[in-house]
Formats: structure tokens, C-alpha cells, sequence
């Protein structure tokens, strides 16, 4: 009978031990707190309307024993812009959350605004409240938040924002799909105005005229619709401004960057006889494929322009079209894995014709300037000019600072110097006016003038000039 007893006790025992190592339960909970990677999430500009990035914030359990918290809240509840997102579940109050020790945990917050049609900045905040061990700790959350004017287009849905006459620049402006400058209409963009696009977004001139009408120090900038400082170099954020077609169209003071293509200009209007677009004053850098893009036929003329530091070229010229570049920094410098010479020229390209069938299309350079610019970069050789016979082709590079093996063709043949190092100042950081050593200074020709008698930065160009927008 006590072996049976003994017996059964035993079994009793084994169970019981069995049944708590199963269960996983600590015997004592620490009565320490938790520890954050952050005691603040700031969230930079975010536009109303427009959700923001995701951010990180992770707590951990420095404790040797498991920690429990008994409470995570969002204090601001459901009416808060922010939400919360505790280990993969989405919520505004969670509870009894066990954390092993040595242990971490994420949550992830976003924010959301409402527009408040206020021109100026506001800040939201709340916070995330951790109870454990009956002490309250509490993470503060913030935003930038920024009332904007929005442009809204898909073609494919049948919606299209067409504009005309002024934009404010009271407020920015941020363009989701395209933003559309129609036939026959004229949209002009004021100094100080910041335009930011969405992902593929494109400001669109389709037989218009655009005007963009910056000054310095106070330009009118493009750029991606992501704020936050991971995004301030990343390329390919957005399409670019395209022109179509467009009767002739201006930009002053612009800085575009950190879209794919920062001007494309497709044909001409027949009856236009001037420039397609004429650029001045411009930084152009970072797009993910090309600074300026000239296509069948469409005419640009450029000056005091620096463009740089883009995925392929800083202007390309395919299958014709006209070009004036006149103290202009056309440089390479990128770092996308496509990157070649800074400019790239090809009176030729075979597309599809009208019934589909791929077709070699020729067109005519009949304006082929660079005066008095630098071109140059990381590569041996900055320039690249492949052309077909077949059509007009008038090249005429004077004045110009090259890297590239010395030409033997007879427009390279007027005052062009070759590789010699710039001296930029600091091409990593996007400054490329130069030292007091440039082989720039003083090499301009005071006879081929730019139509503004100031540089980039509106320093007055003396009786010998230096090559590039920058006069030293």
C-alpha cells in the first residue's frame, strides 16, 4: 500500500514539473523598467493628407528575470494622427506584454495630418505611455506638419489637373500623377515656390508655356515628396518636367534634383521659331538617368547652369535637335551604375514607327553650341558624339574646358582646353565653384558673352571671363 502511495505521489510530482516547465512561467518578475532607443521620434515635414514614413522605435529589457508591462498606450487614442504598431499588432492600448530577459521589442509609428489651411508649419505631438512595476515612462512623439496645395492626375482614370496662370508660394505644392499645362495655356511658377512630386509624378507642358520665374537666393526648387533626411540624396523620386510640344517656355532659378529626368523636352512646335526652353541660373543634379534631355528636335539654350552629379548624363541630345550651352558646368561626378560621359550626342534612334515596325529615325542638329563651359568628370573621356549621315549637322565648341582625349575634328579646334584638373572645390558635397589654381579662370571669351553679365551667383563677369557658371 505505501509503494502504491509512493508510487502515485511521485507520478503526481513528475507531472506538476512537467506541467510548469511547459507553462514557460518564471517564477518572479523583474521590477526594473524598460529602456528605449529613443526618448523622442521627431517626424520631419510631413504634408497634410499625405501619410509619412515609418519609424523605428525599439525597448528593451535589460533585466536579467522577464520584465512584464502591463500597459503600452497611445494617449492620444483613436483621435491621434499617429499610430502604433507593438510587435506587428496595429492598436492604441496593449497589455500585459511579457519581454524575456535581455530581450527587445519593436513598434513602429507612422502619422497622418489633417490640413489645418494655414500657410505656416504647425507641430503635433503626443506620446506613447509604458506602465510597468507601477511607474509610468513615456515616449514623446512629434511632427512638422505643412498645409500644401495639391495637383491631382491619372490619365488613366480619366482625372486631369490642367493649370494656368499663377501659383501661389504661400504654400508648396505637391503633385500626385502630373500636374498638366495644356494647349494654347501659360503656368507661371513664382520665386520661392517649393514643389514636391510623388513617386513617378511629372510636371507636364503639353503645348504650352511654362515660366518658372526664381531669383537668386530665393529659387524655385523641385523635389521628392519624402522629407525625412533619408531621402535627401536619393535619386529617381519622381519623373522630372517634361515639355511637349511647348511654345517657348522659360526657368530661372531653379533647382531640380532627385527625380529621373530633371528637364525632358520632346519636339517642337512647328510654328515656333525660337528656343523650346531656355534655362538660366539652374542647378540641375542627382536625377537617376539624365540633367537634360533634348528629343526630336526640340531646341534648349542654357545658361549659368550647373549640371551634375546625375545617373547618365548631364545632357543628352537623341535623334536630333538644337543646343546652346553658354557658361554651363555639364559634369559627371554620379554614382548610378549606368553613368557615362557627362554629355551625350546621337542624331539617331530606332523606335517603333506609326505601324510598329522598329524604324532608324535621323534628325538634324542644325544649333550645335557649347561655349565657354567646363565639361567634365570621373571618366576619361566626358563627351560622347555618334551621329548617322543623313541629315544637318552644325557642331561649334568654343571656349570650353574638356576631359577627353584631344579631338582631331575641326569645331573642337577654337580655344578648347584639355585634362586639366578644374579644382573644384567640393564635388562630393554638390560645390563646384573652384580654387584660386583653376585652369578655368580667365579662359571664357569675352566676345561670345552670356546675356546676363553675372555668374550663377550673381557675381559681375570682368573683361576675361572664367569658363563655367561660377566666376571666381
Amino acid at each position: 500500500m505505501m509503494k502504491t502511495t509512493y508510487i502515485l505521489f511521485y507520478t503526481l510530482f513528475l507531472a506538476a514539473i512537467v506541467s510548469l516547465s511547459s507553462c514557460k512561467k518564471p517564477l518572479s518578475f523583474s521590477n526594473g523598467n524598460l529602456s528605449f532607443s529613443a526618448d523622442t521620434l521627431v517626424f520631419d515635414t510631413v504634408f497634410t493628407t499625405i501619410g509619412s514614413v515609418t519609424k523605428r522605435l525599439k525597448i528593451y529589457n535589460n533585466s536579467k528575470k522577464t520584465l512584464k508591462i502591463d500597459q503600452i498606450e497611445l494617449v492620444g487614442g483613436a483621435n491621434s494622427p499617429f499610430r502604433i504598431n507593438v510587435d506587428g499588432s496595429p492598436g492604441t492600448q496593449f497589455g500585459d506584454i511579457e519581454m524575456d530577459p535581455k530581450d527587445s521589442l519593436f513598434i513602429f509609428v507612422e502619422v497622418t495630418l489633417d490640413p489645418n489651411n494655414q500657410s505656416n508649419p504647425m507641430v503635433i505631438e503626443d506620446q506613447i505611455r509604458f506602465l510597468t512595476n507601477g511607474t509610468n515612462q513615456y515616449v514623446q512623439l512629434a511632427a512638422w506638419g505643412q498645409d500644401a496645395y495639391f495637383h491631382y492626375s491619372y490619365i488613366s482614370e480619366g482625372i486631369l489637373d490642367t493649370n494656368e496662370g499663377t501659383w501661389p508660394n504661400d504654400k508648396p505644392h505637391v503633385i500626385y500623377g502630373g500636374a498638366f499645362i495644356d494647349s494654347a495655356r501659360t503656368l507661371t511658377i513664382q520665386a520661392g515656390t517649393d514643389i514636391y512630386l510623388h513617386k513617378n509624378a511629372i510636371l507636364y507642358n503639353y503645348k504650352g508655356t511654362l515660366n518658372i520665374n526664381g531669383t537668386y537666393n530665393n529659387e524655385v526648387t523641385f523635389q521628392g515628396d519624402r522629407l525625412d533626411a533619408a531621402y535627401n540624396d536619393v535619386s529617381g523620386q519622381y519623373y522630372g518636367i517634361y515639355f511637349q510640344e511647348a511654345r517657348p517656355s522659360t526657368i530661372n532659378y531653379a533647382i531640380i534634383k532627385n527625380g529621373s529626368t530633371g528637364i525632358h523636352v520632346f519636339s517642337e512646335d512647328p510654328s515656333n521659331s525660337d528656343y523650346t526652353v531656355t534655362v538660366t541660373n539652374t542647378k540641375i543634379f542627382n536625377n537617376a538617368s539624365y540633367g537634360i534631355f533634348i528629343y526630336s528636335g526640340a531646341k534648349v539654350k542654357a545658361e549659368n547652369c550647373v549640371i551634375a552629379k546625375n545617373g547618365i548624363h548631364a545632357m543628352i541630345c537623341l535623334e536630333g535637335g538644337d543646343f546652346n550651352f553658354n557658361h554651363c558646368h555639364l559634369l559627371g561626378y554620379g554614382n548610378g551604375e549606368d553613368q557615362t560621359a557627362a554629355i551625350g550626342i546621337r542624331n539617331y534612334f530606332t523606335r517603333p514607327d506609326g505601324n510598329g515596325i522598329p524604324t532608324t529615325f535621323i534628325g538634324s542638329i542644325n544649333e550645335g553650341k557649347i561655349y565657354n563651359s567646363v565639361i567634365y568628370g570621373n571618366y576619361d573621356q566626358e563627351y560622347i558624339i555618334d551621329t548617322l549621315p543623313g541629315a544637318t549637322l552644325n557642331f561649334d565648341f568654343q571656349r570650353n574646358h574638356i576631359r577627353a582625349s584631344v579631338p582631331s575634328d575641326a569645331f573642337f579646334t577654337n580655344g578648347n582646353t584639355f585634362n586639366i584638373d578644374p579644382a573644384f572645390k567640393s564635388p562630393s558635397i554638390y560645390d563646384f565653384s573652384f580654387f584660386s589654381t583653376s585652369p578655368l579662370i580667365g579662359g571664357a571669351d569675352p566676345g561670345i558673352p552670356a546675356s546676363s553679365l553675372s555668374d550663377i551667383e550673381q557675381k559681375p563677369r570682368d573683361g576675361s571671363p572664367d569658363i563655367g557658371a561660377y566666376e571666381f
